[in-house]
């Protein structure tokens, strides 16, 4: 097999490959003076299952194109067969048209992966399962909630619940009932913008109770902060965590988040962490995971048991 990395996670995929036993490829990334990417790949891929770690993470659209150069050249290169590994796929969360004269944006992403000739694509806990329809080639789509409930297995108490912080995460929150054996509290909000949220209903009972608060993605930290004020409200006890798969902090989330009694956010290495946040991050690699996919691809073995069903 041939293992290739992008920018966008070098660290992510190094650990894949010592998972895989096996050395990244080498490539070479560069800018012109004009600001146009220039890919080389330095070795052979002929005849070869190259298997591309890139995800989509901000800046998404060089990420993505950054992509989708990789892959071409592999192609041109005359590679057998191409795997893009994006563990977190960007523009997953514009699915649909939400006012009627705006585009299905993960519609078009998937559509220019399929227009560079990518034979499969590995993703993670997409943030709506509808995305997983637009690849016209096979999406595996993995889950890290076995690896995030393992992580704050540990620190739940009895009086732990797990909260869904809206209506879309209800589903993710009853997969972690399931492992951690805990109760599920749901907050109904509406989005008033990208960054403000309103909370209109808290149903079930969290007071003395230690709030898991559930999602796929953690970006602005509205939706956690509207979570937290109404958990806090109902009378819960000070001691939140915070889980989410895809850890973006997107600007002002550690302003927001460092306000409030997290004690702990969970999140996985999807999105190359930073290492100067002034919140308490514990990071969950993805490479043992994403090492398995891999090897299973390459023998064509099932991958039943590690894809996402629910």
């Amino acid at each position: 097999m041939i293992l290739l990395s992008g920018s966008a996670n070098p660290a992510l995929a190094r650990k894949v490959a010592d998972q895989l036993g096996t050395p990244l490829a080498a490539c070479v990334l560069e800018r012109f003076p004009d600001g146009e990417l220039h890919v080389e790949i330095r070795e052979s891929v002929r005849r070869q299952r190259v298997y591309i770690v890139q995800p989509t993470s901000p800046p998404v659209e060089a990420h993505l194109f950054e992509l989708l150069l990789l892959a071409d050249a592999c192609r041109r290169a005359g590679a057998a067969h191409l795997t893009a590994i994006m563990p977190y796929f960007g523009y997953a969360r514009q699915d649909r048209r939400a006012v009627g004269r705006d585009p299905i944006a993960a519609r078009v992403a998937a559509d220019v992966l399929a227009a560079c000739h990518i034979d499969d694509v590995v993703v993670v806990d997409l943030h709506s399962r509808a995305a997983e329809g637009f690849f016209s080639m096979p999406a595996q789509h993995l889950s890290a909630v076995p690896l995030l409930a393992d992580a704050v297995r540990s620190g739940a108490v009895e009086q732990s619940i797990l909260v869904a912080p809206d209506l879309g995460a209800v589903k993710l929150a009853e997969r972690y009932s399931r492992i951690l054996n805990l109760p599920v509290a749901t907050i109904h909000k509406t989005r008033l913008s990208g960054r403000e949220v309103k909370v209109h209903q808290l149903v079930g009972e969290v007071r003395d109770r230690a709030p898991l608060i559930v999602d796929d993605l953690l970006s602005t930290g509205g939706t956690v902060a509207a979570a937290v004020r109404a958990l806090l409200a109902a009378g819960c006890m000070p001691d939140i965590t915070v889980v989410a798969t895809h850890g973006l902090f997107a600007h002002p989330a550690e302003e927001v988040l460092r306000d409030l009694p997290i004690a702990r956010v969970v999140t996985t290495d999807s999105i190359a962490p930073r290492a100067d946040m002034g919140l308490p991050v514990n990071v969950v690699t993805l490479a043992p995971l994403l090492g398995e996919v891999v090897k299973r691809l390459d023998r064509d073995e099932s991958l039943g048991d590690l894809i996402s069903h629910g």
